[in-house]
Parts: structure tokens; sequence; C-alpha cells
């Protein structure tokens, strides 16, 4: 269960909100993970703070006071109906033989309208992150201030522990990551939680090799995504080789081996890569959005402006920024609030004036 913390300020009803141009931005934590499993456990939170933007230490506590339990998997816990709260579960899985954990966020005033269905934005983590990426960092507060200033409409938005399976199955079929979130992650959210299961009102997002991720599932299957979106994600023209070595970049080429085939697999490579993927999918219609540092660490900016010019080519609509800065938590705090609006916008939820929606020049 999860002690109960200060009364949270409530959202005045009726009562006419700021508006304001300062850009916002949030900030990753030092930490990498918390100190309880929460797969095994059931915590909800609602947090407001009245300080703007020290986020991390208002996450931290708000987590650390919750005292776990086994989850029943049932129906949530009332709340304060006008405030937005954050949930942390577990889905049941027979496809990997486990249960995976997720974070949600819910919007304000959700509990108010028990008819009322709700957009929903997948968001996936990178690599060496988990579910919890969203809520203790800063996150939820983001949300809030966004939501607060009216810069985003109301939506769901739900993060799964994605390991470091790039969102896929693996060459070997042992972890079949696609499947389960097809055929149970998804159906799982969207009966559990009221969200409007439809394509325009489905979006999903991701950083680095979540933003890989977002990108091929949206690719692979347009029918069920109207709006992606990708922060430096994790993109590759050429397969890069995989060596063994004690060095920090062998670790991450050994993982690429375990998705990927060891040694890779470069048809398996090729059916996965977005890149690929997107040059003949029926993007028609699709709100794309991407960003990348032009210092970025991995080089990712290369596959980054590939995929512009594929789309580009294509005439395919879509919006893609080239901004200083490298694959770092400074970069991804800086650009984050940009993919909320975008969705928002894509969800036709707030005026956010849409980029990718102007025509590409020839």
């Amino acid at each position: 269960m999860c002690h109960e913390l200060p009364k949270p300020r409530s959202r005045a009803s009726g009562a006419a909100q700021p508006t304001s141009t300062r850009k916002l931005t949030w900030r990753f934590p030092q930490i990498k993970k918390l100190d309880f499993p929460v797969e095994s456990g059931d915590c909800r939170i609602t947090m407001r703070t009245s300080i703007k933007f020290n986020w991390i230490a208002a996450a931290l506590i708000a987590f650390g006071v919750c005292l776990l339990t086994v989850s029943s998997l049932g129906a949530p816990a009332p709340f304060p109906s006008t405030d937005a709260r954050g949930e942390c579960l577990s889905v049941p899985s027979r496809i990997l033989g486990r249960s995976v954990p997720y974070c949600v966020i819910l919007p304000p005033g959700y509990g108010e309208d028990a008819n009322r269905r709700y957009p929903v934005l997948y968001y996936l983590h990178g690599l060496g992150d988990n579910e919890q990426m969203f809520v203790r960092s800063g996150g939820f507060d983001l949300l809030e201030e966004l939501w607060d200033r009216h810069q985003i409409g109301d939506f769901v938005v739900v993060s799964p522990a994605g390991y470091a399976s790039f969102f896929m199955n693996s060459h070997d079929t042992r972890f079949r990551y696609d499947d389960f979130f097809l055929r149970e992650f998804m159906p799982w959210i969207e009966n559990r939680y009221r969200i409007a299961a439809a394509r325009e009102s489905r979006g999903i997002g991701g950083i680095s090799m979540g933003g890989y991720g977002a990108l091929r599932m949206a690719f692979l299957h347009p029918r069920l995504f109207g709006s992606v979106s990708a922060h430096s994600a994790a993109l590759m023209e050429k397969l890069p080789a995989v060596s063994v070595g004690n060095s920090p970049e062998s670790g991450r080429l050994r993982i690429l081996g375990d998705v990927f085939g060891s040694p890779p697999d470069r048809l398996f490579w090729d059916r996965n890569n977005p890149l690929r993927i997107a040059r003949t999918a029926e993007l028609a219609g699709m709100k794309i959005y991407f960003d990348c540092g032009s210092q970025d660490d991995y080089g990712f900016q290369a596959g980054a402006r590939a995929l512009h010019n594929l789309l580009a080519s294509r005439r395919i609509a879509h919006e893609f920024h080239l901004y200083p800065g490298g694959h770092n938590g400074s970069y991804f705090a800086a650009h984050l609030p940009d993919s909320l609006r975008f969705h928002s916008a894509a969800f036709r939820l707030s005026h956010t004036r849409l980029t990718h929606g102007e025509p590409i020049p020839r």
C-alpha cells in the first residue's frame, strides 16, 4: 500500500489558468533505479508540488513512502478526482512467462466522468532504464505543468518495462516482446483504463532504444497508431559489428547480439530496422515527430537525418529537428515537452501547430 501523502492542491474547476510561452524542461535523476521491486507490487501516487520544477526529490519522496504489497490487479482504488495520478502495476504475460511491470499517469479529472474515454500515449524507455523512467525522473510534474498551462490536453501516458529487448521479438524467438506488447499489453491497458481504443487516439513514443522501438512499432502497424515520436532514436543504417571484450562498447554490442542474433543476422536486422521499414510502409496520415542531438554520442544523428531524407523523398509529412546536444539526460529533458505537445495536437486536444503538416519541398 502507499502511505498517504500531504493533501495535493487541486486544479480549480472553472478558473482561468495562466498561459505562458516559457520553455518547460525536466531533469533526469542520477540514480538508476528505486529500492523496491515494482513487478511484485502495487503503488499509486498523487503528487503536486508548490515549488516548480523541483521534481526529482518530490518523485523520490512519493515513491519512498510506498510500502508495496502484492497487487490484486483489481479495480483501482478511488483517488481525488481533480488531480493527475500515477500507479505502477504489472501485467501477467503468458508469452514472456513473467509479469511485466508498467507505470501509468492518468490526467486530471480522470475520476470525475466514468463515461469519458481518453487518448493514450505508450512511452518506451531507453536502454538501461525501466518503466519508472517517466514517474521518477520528473515527467509526472512536467505533465502537470503542461496540463495546468493548458499546453496539452488530457491523455493517458503508459510506460512498460522493455528490458533490453528493443521492444521487438528476439532473433531466437525466446523473448517475444513485440507479441507481448500487441497481444497482451495493449489489450490489458485499454481494458483496465478508459482508453479511446482507436488509431487516431493512440500514439507511441520513446527515447533512444525506445525511440527505435516506437518508430518500428508504428511503421509496422500504421493502422494501430496515429502518431509516433522519438528522441535520439537508436537509428543505424548499417549493422554494427559485434566484438568480444571488456569495454563498455563491447557490452552494448553484445546486447545487440542478444536481440539480433549472435553473430547478428543482417536480414533480420534489415527487416526490423525502421529505416528499411519506412521505405514501403503505408504512412499516409500518420503524425510523425523525431529529433536528435547534432553531437549524439553514438552518431544517431546520421540515422535521424537518413530517416528525414527518406520520408521527404516519399513526400510523407513529418517533423524533424536536429538540435545542439549529445545523447544524455540534459538533451532529452530539453525536448520531451515538445513531443508531448506534438501528441496532444495529434490527438486534436490542443491548438499546438503541427509543423509536420506543412508541404515538404521537392
